[in-house]
């Protein structure tokens, strides 16, 4: 099996959801996206094979930016909406 590397794995990278800044949140929560995938499917084979598919189908675009979503509500809630700023 061509494997995903051990650092797409990780599902938490750094260990901690906490970042300075919104902008850094949101660049984590693609980041979370990513590495659940990864570890749901950890053949890089099988999921470049889907990619033709899923990158140019607009329902399969709109339900990744979902999950994105949903990790940066995570990880907002965990930074307290940046420090109570929000």
């Amino acid at each position: 099996m061509n494997r995903v590397p051990e650092e797409g794995m990780v599902l938490v990278p750094g260990g901690s959801l906490i970042t300075r800044t919104p902008e850094e949140g949101r660049a984590l929560a693609i980041t979370l996206a990513r590495h659940t995938v990864h570890n749901i499917q950890p053949d890089l084979d099988i999921l470049l094979g889907g990619r033709p598919n899923y990158s140019t189908t607009p329902d399969s675009l709109t339900r990744a930016a979902q999950v994105v979503a949903i990790e940066f509500q995570t990880i907002a809630a965990a930074n307290d909406y940046w420090r109570a700023g929000g």
